[in-house]
């Protein structure tokens, strides 16, 4: 099997996350997997829990990093945030790359429910492809609102190549 890649989007986006090795952490559209390898790399006693609502990325993050759900540091299920019951009490960080709840609705519940599993101190990060300029503000501004709404301050971070948006919501 060839070693996997992760796209330097992604790579950037766990970096600036500072993983560190005994965090408990939050997924929300696993997809491909490629943010589980990237997470999972750099934990040691912590854990990631990830989730997406789709059959086929449950499995293919599954497949990608077998390795990591048989060390135990990675549980993957199919499920939808809403409906979610995080196994760990208390997250250090939740990560979502272009997941679009957070800024194509209001989700005040989903939000709700991530304000009281972060910890102090901890927070949620949002990233977003930025390859349709026209269409960050938006993205920035309702992803934003969403967040402030639920007790989290947000600040904005962006990458121009590959062009990426990120919000920070810390708790």
């Amino acid at each position: 099997m060839p070693v996997s890649t992760i796209p330097p989007r992604i790579k950037w986006a766990v970096d600036l996350m500072d993983v560190q090795p005994g965090d408990q952490v939050l997924e929300i559209g696993c997809g491909p997997g490629a943010g589980a390898e990237a997470i999972c790399s750099k934990l040691e006693t912590g854990k990631l829990f990830a989730i997406d609502r789709s059959e086929s990325g449950v499995d293919r993050t599954k497949r990608r990093n077998q390795k990591y759900v048989d060390a135990g540091r990675l549980v993957v299920r199919q499920i939808d945030l809403a409906t979610l019951r995080v196994p760990v009490k208390r997250l250090n960080k939740v990560f979502a790359f272009n997941v679009n709840l957070f800024w194509v609705r209001d989700c005040d519940d989903e939000v709700a429910l991530l304000h009281e599993r972060v910890v102090p101190g901890g927070a949620v990060y949002l990233f977003y492809d930025a390859v349709r300029p026209e269409l960050v503000p938006n993205i920035v501004k309702k992803a934003s609102e969403n967040l402030v709404r639920g007790g989290f301050r947000v600040s904005v971070v962006e990458q121009k190549a590959p062009p990426v948006i990120g919000l920070i919501g810390r708790r």
